[in-house]
């Protein structure tokens, strides 16, 4: 096969000297592989592969599980500390867990890409993650349509909680205003007050596909904003 880009989303030690890793390919989406010899002392491969480096790979075998032939270096990888980390650990950690073996994701690889390189920078990574969050929820045909459940227009004065079952929107007292809901619609999540509500928005529409396993990478966040928290008081 032609070498494949792809990036590395999760890896496991697996037997001796092996490790069972998860990858984000441009072609063919997620793939399971077993990498021989990658933990070996003094491997070449163990140094190529780590999370947030782009990668070209290529593999045999016809069942789910394949078997890495090829792994090279094709960049450097996003230089990733503190919460940008957290945010690519997130990131890597909702692929994994949500897109199907092998469903084509070219979109969800591009965007994938441009959140490592904006979660270096701050102010980038809430757009960066909401942009990837809504490319897959559209690759799994569950993006939240930004209306109501019979596809009527939000009212712009009236607040709205999102419905799972409809992916739509229904009046509710606690929930986002239509008119913000309206400019997260258009895709600006830019916007000065939007990344609050644009956040929820993505959560609310993850969370049936998640179910009740929690994510590590959350509770990783939680744990940080909490230490935050108590070095300001």
């Amino acid at each position: 096969m032609t070498p494949e880009p792809a990036y590395l989303l999760h890896k496991r030690p697996y037997r001796e000297t092996s490790a069972l890793v998860e990858l984000l390919t441009f072609h063919h989406g997620r793939v399971r592989a077993v990498a021989r010899g990658v933990q070996r002392p003094g491997s070449r491969l163990r140094a190529v592969l780590q999370p947030f480096a782009p990668l070209y790979v290529t593999w045999s075998g016809s069942g789910d599980l394949k078997r890495l032939a090829l792994m090279e270096s094709r960049g450097s990888a996003s230089m990733l500390v503190g919460e940008g980390l957290l945010c690519g650990l997130y990131a890597n950690e909702l692929l994994a867990r949500l897109l199907p073996v092998e469903m084509p994701v070219d979109d969800v690889f591009a965007f994938y890409a441009a959140a490592l390189d904006a979660l270096p920078q701050p102010d980038g990574r809430a757009a960066a993650l909401r942009r990837l969050e809504l490319s897959l929820l559209e690759a799994l045909d569950a993006e939240p349509r930004f209306g109501g459940p019979d596809g009527q227009a939000l009212d712009s004065q009236t607040r709205y909680i999102f419905d799972a079952t409809s992916r739509a929107f229904v009046p509710g007292e606690r929930g986002i205003d239509g008119r913000t809901l309206k400019l997260l619609a258009t895709g600006d999540w830019r916007s000065p007050g939007l990344a609050g509500p644009a956040k929820a928005v993505m959560r609310a529409a993850l969370a049936p596909l998640l179910g009740s396993r929690p994510l590590r990478s959350r509770e990783l966040m939680r744990q940080l904003a909490t230490t935050r928290l108590r070095r300001e008081t």
